[in-house]
């Protein structure tokens, strides 16, 4: 199980994107209702699979770190529920999976995005200690290096991950976080368009106490987010990112991979039950360590 110490310092020429290109989009936007605006949050990721028939299904979510890799869910790579259907490529940019090209407005005030990008999967790389069979669902963090580079654009970029020691070191409990996603788990897809909601970080004692009554414990490099009635990251997707924004001395807004959806209570948005997330500050030395040219 994880977790190294969190003074881990980057190598000098990481394979990350630079402070100045990750974690930000076009337009800064109160959140209001649950549809996103086409730009925001452009570094989502839908995972495609095939099944044995020929037909692809979007089946978990991820999110875009670099030019050649996505994060997400271990279970999304290695769960028993996935062995029917193979893991073939990275859906980006997209808004609307039942419509192409996505456009909002009407008229002269019509905005269109630019249309979502398939990128075949290269290689997946589960965290290693990753056992699918464990309810505790420890480590539940993946790696997809892409077959070909991803070009930056309006619509497709990539979050920040917390590599310096103060984001690494960063307390998140009683602050509200976001999740994103098209509702997208191992049973299909909830909405056709990006949604949007907002979760509390709920104290790990608490956390603790409610999955005591499922026989689960929780490990370090896990945290607990949700338990507001009707809200959860079922509007999210496995494998999706929960998501925090930091301001930098420039006063520029940069969003940061808090966290990675793993799972949560059924049904969700129960009042008082929070969903589970793999804490990405516990894993970047791992991530970094497995990032190639």
């Amino acid at each position: 199980m994880c977790c190294p110490s969190n003074t881990f310092i980057v190598p000098k020429k990481p394979l990350l994107p630079d402070k100045d290109q990750c974690g930000i989009f076009t337009a800064s936007r109160i959140f209001g209702g649950m549809q996103t605006e086409l730009d925001e949050f452009p570094w989502m990721a839908l995972l495609e699979y095939q099944k044995p028939n020929g037909k692809r299904k979007l089946l978990c979510g991820g999110v875009l770190i670099s030019e050649k890799y996505v994060l997400t869910a271990a279970h999304c790579v290695k769960r028993r529920v996935m062995s029917n259907a193979k893991l073939i490529s990275v859906r980006l940019g997209e808004y609307n999976t039942k419509t192409n090209p996505d456009c909002l407005g009407f008229g002269i005030s019509e905005v269109c995005a630019s249309p979502p990008v398939t990128v075949d999967v290269e290689e997946a790389i589960a965290y290693e200690n990753f056992n699918p069979n464990n309810i505790n669902q420890y480590d539940d963090i993946a790696l997809l290096r892409l077959k070909a580079s991803v070009n930056f654009t309006d619509f497709i970029k990539p979050i920040c991950l917390p590599t310096t020691p103060e984001e690494l070191n960063k307390s998140y409990i009683g602050r509200k976080l976001t999740v994103v996603g098209w509702g997208v788990t191992e049973n299909g897809s909830e909405s056709n368009v990006k949604l949007k909601v907002q979760l509390p970080v709920t104290n790990t004692s608490e956390c603790i106490s409610v999955y005591q009554e499922y026989n689960i414990s929780l490990g370090a490099g896990q945290i607990c987010a949700g338990g507001e009635k009707g809200k959860d990251s079922c509007r999210g997707d496995s494998g999706g990112p929960l998501m925090g924004a930091s301001v930098d001395k420039e006063g520029d807004v940069h969003w940061y991979a808090v966290g990675i959806v793993s799972y949560g209570p059924t049904p969700c948005g129960m009042e008082g039950k929070p969903g589970v997330y793999t804490m990405v500050s516990k894993y970047v030395e791992w991530i970094i360590s497995k990032l190639e040219p």
